[in-house]
């Protein structure tokens, strides 16, 4: 039964990446654009753990926490550079 769960979950955020990924190319402007990558991230995430539960392995644990921190240095260098033109000052 938790294997059925586990599937029917990986394929719900399999199409939250497509949806995301629609919206990356169509978004209005690059504020869209951004969070919808920063979902993106959060959705590779869940896949990740996900994974990890079915395989029964911590490795997945750790490959989302190097996920969910490059997804988040990437989401502030992205907010900063339509912010100010730059990253670094």
């Amino acid at each position: 039964m938790i294997e059925a769960a586990i599937l029917f979950a990986a394929a719900c955020y399999g199409i939250a990446l497509l949806l995301d990924l629609w919206r990356i190319v169509k978004g209005p402007n690059a504020a869209d654009r951004i969070l919808a990558l920063d979902t993106m991230v959060i959705n590779v995430i869940a896949l990740l753990v996900l994974y990890g539960v079915w395989r029964d392995t911590a490795i997945y644990f750790e490959a989302a926490m190097l996920v969910a921190m490059v997804g988040f240095v990437s989401t502030v260098a992205y907010c900063r550079f339509l912010l100010r033109g730059d990253i670094i000052e």
